[in-house]
């Protein structure tokens, strides 16, 4: 299928071959009919990645900040590495979408294969969307103008921020697209409205939609035509529906209103407020996000869990519905707003004119139409640009997830080791391409079951998001595919049950499997492994992560998506220390750090672990530290002599013949190497690099731990 991608390196924008993705659990699979280019977002962006790196710079200070703070802690070279991977990665345009639906995913009630539907899909001829960010659209709608509904969303929201009452007096700033939107809704809702801009076509629009209007570019005042507009009271409100980086439109706002008005931010301006232009009129103003409650909520949107109407009488679906119910009644009218319409093949045409400084209001993007008899889409493609034949004895290895550490890391790591790349998947298919096309595979697929089915392909490395861990490993070993899986193993004891019976059944022929423990790998810690081996007393361990705080609602943080971060990140730590002292874990205790006023907190923990041989490890797991203190500083105490490893970068030793200092020019914790030992490992038909009766001891002994930091299995085990 065609979709539409961005770079943000040069801003191009292209129409890309990519597979088809499948329709979601709680979602829906959606046969575009046509799409909408949204002139304030996209612009943005196009804006954004058109210009230099200086130009990027100033747009984004504080992704600057972080630049700069990641050079400290991890050097230069990972720095610019991970930069210029995400300046790489094609962005996916478009939210506002019209078409039908072609398949229903699990757990979607309320919608049909066939029906006529609106989502905040993207610009391609087939999308997969949350059922709660999708609409029926009314019989009597078109689909041009249908496929408003998701901008005109954003509107109404910023409406209902403002709460007008019929008769009001309310001015609308900027009359691109959401303006005149805004401008029919309050019309609809009973109130008086002034619209401000400076272009004379969108003015001409605006009065003929039942406002009166101020032309900014013939000189008006809107400042006197608002006073005159209240008759000498003051607007009730302002709704800001500019883009613009000037601080201007805000000032005029507040000085527009009557004592305790109301002003509501739909677009984008300057936020510098002046003090006393809001505190004598006691003035309100608020920031409106997007469509509407839900909005970047997961449970929401990703999940499909609604709102209760009875708590959230307007979420993200129902005001979609609200607005196709407007247009049903012709109280909006969008298709005056209309300005050009292109095929996707042409949508490059479209953002050039949309980059350029010709006229354009509403961008319509066709798609072409498709029987229903047709042929199911192709969720598999070959991609031509594949490298030369591999080297003889090479194994055949297939990637499924192609995400920031997959594509970035472990992808270029397995062509380096010398790999045939054979195909690499991931949900939407666009990262597939991209990584597939960079890297040299063969195909790109959304269809992780086919690429483990796939006759001829040696190996699977699965780097998908936590919950797929489990299922897709034990899926892949019972295939009789070796499988390398990013951390952790699995989430859930039963899973590590289900894997280890696999193996066992399969006895002498079982496939490798590894976890990606990189840091077993660096060459640092093969330093003190070697070393450590040669002494027999028992060592103790302290390994101090400063790991960072990530927002409550990020999806690691989720048991049953991430498992937590412990289990999700921490057992990284859990097996470096296994791996060093050698004997097995025999018990363990958590302590977690107390949030004032609530629970311990499951990413501030104390793990203590205790192993066979006598020796005791600490990993100090903390999300409370500051960001630009280096992330993982490890210690051992043995036999009166001392190791100390800053951040995979500067190994220390006291009392070791042979070692004072190990310095790196750049970090490294072993992911490179990780990869080449299994790649090496599957070539010479060896055991696995990590031998898995320590795999599957260090997944159960965390998944117990990361129970016990949640609170679900309070008492140490021991």
């Amino acid at each position: 299928m065609k979709q539409l991608l961005q770079s943000l390196g040069d801003g191009a924008t292209t129409v890309v071959d990519v597979p088809a993705p499948a329709a979601p659990r709680g979602g829906l699979l959606i046969r575009s009919a046509a799409t909408l280019v949204s002139a304030g977002t996209e612009r943005m962006l196009v804006e954004f990645g058109r210009g230099n790196l200086l130009s990027k710079v100033r747009q984004q200070p504080e992704k600057v900040r972080q630049v700069l703070a990641k050079i400290r802690s991890d050097g230069l070279a990972a720095t610019v590495e991970a930069v210029r991977s995400k300046l790489e990665q094609p962005v996916a345009l478009g939210y506002c979408n019209v078409g039908r639906v072609v398949e229903v995913g699990a757990g979607v009630s309320g919608f049909a294969v066939g029906d006529r539907v609106v989502s905040n899909g993207k610009h391609a001829e087939l999308v997969a969307v949350p059922h709660t960010l999708c609409a029926r659209i009314p019989d009597g709608v078109a689909d041009d103008s249908a496929v408003f509904t998701v901008l005109a969303a954003i509107a109404l929201q910023g409406v209902r921020l403002a709460a007008p009452t019929l008769g009001e007096s309310i001015v609308v700033t900027g009359l691109g697209l959401i303006g005149l939107i805004t401008v029919q809704i309050l019309r609809a809702s009973g109130c008086r409205v002034l619209g401000v801009d400076l272009d004379p076509e969108r003015l001409a629009l605006a009065r003929r939609l039942g406002a009166e209007v101020v032309d900014l570019s013939a000189g008006a005042d809107p400042l006197a035509a608002a006073e005159q507009f209240s008759r000498g009271r003051g607007v009730d409100a302002v709704l800001l529906t500019a883009s613009t980086r000037s601080s201007e439109p805000v000032a005029q706002a507040a000085k527009m209103c009557r004592k305790r008005g109301r002003i509501v931010l739909v677009g984008v301006t300057g936020l510098e407020l002046a003090r006393a232009d809001f505190y004598a009129k006691e003035l309100t103003f608020q920031v409106s996000c997007s469509y509407g409650p839900g909005r970047y909520d997961p449970e929401y949107e990703e999940k499909g869990r609604d709102y209760p109407i009875g708590f959230v009488r307007w979420t993200e679906q129902r005001n979609f519905e609200a607005v196709l119910d407007l247009m049903a009644s012709g109280a909006l009218e969008v298709a005056p707003l209309v300005s050009h319409r292109f095929p996707i093949d042409d949508a490059e045409g479209a953002y050039d004119l949309l980059a350029s400084d010709r006229p354009s209001l509403g961008i319509l993007l066709g798609y072409p139409e498709v029987d229903d008899d047709a042929a199911a889409p192709a969720r598999t493609l070959d991609l031509p640009e594949a490298s030369a034949a591999p080297v003889a004895g090479a194994p055949a290895i297939s990637v499924i997830g192609a995400g920031n550490y997959g594509g970035r890391v472990l992808i270029g790591a397995l062509r380096r080791a010398g790999a045939d790349l054979r195909t690499v998947a991931s949900a939407g298919g666009v990262s597939a391409v991209h990584h597939g096309r960079r890297y040299g595979f063969r195909r790109a697929s959304t269809d992780a079951a086919a690429v483990i089915a796939e006759a001829g392909v040696d190996a699977v490395v699965i780097a998908t998001r936590h919950e797929s861990h489990g299922p897709l490993v034990a899926e892949a070993l019972a295939a009789g595919k070796h499988v390398y899986v990013e951390k952790p193993l699995c989430l859930h004891a039963a899973e590590v049950d289900a894997i280890e019976a696999i193996l066992r059944e399969k006895g002498a022929a079982a496939p490798l499997l590894m976890v990606g423990f990189n840091r077993r790998f660096a060459p640092q810690v093969l330093r003190m492994k070697a070393l450590l081996d040669g002494v027999s007393a028992p060592r103790h361990l302290v390994m101090t992560v400063n790991a960072g705080a990530i927002p409550a609602d990020h999806w690691a943080h989720d048991p049953e998506v991430g498992g937590g971060r412990i289990l999700g990140e921490a057992c990284h730590f859990v097996d470096l220390l296994r791996h060093l002292v050698g004997a097995p874990i025999v018990g363990y205790e958590v302590a977690a750090l107390g949030e004032a006023g609530g629970p311990p907190s499951p990413d501030k923990v104390t793990i203590t672990l205790t192993f066979a041989d006598g020796s005791l490890g600490l990993v100090h797991y903390l999300a409370n530290g500051h960001k630009e203190v280096p992330k993982e500083r490890l210690e051992v105490f043995v036999a009166g002599r001392v190791l100390h490893l800053d951040n995979f970068r500067v190994l220390r030793g006291w009392g070791w013949p042979g070692l004072r200092t190990m310095r790196l020019w750049a970090q490294d914790k072993g992911a490179e190497a990780s990869v080449a030992a299994f790649v090496a490992a599957l070539r010479r038909g060896g055991p696995s690099p990590i031998p898995i009766a320590e795999v599957l001891e260090v997944a159960r002994a965390t998944i117990a731990i990361a129970a016990a930091a949640r609170g679900a299995a309070a008492a140490p085990r021991g």
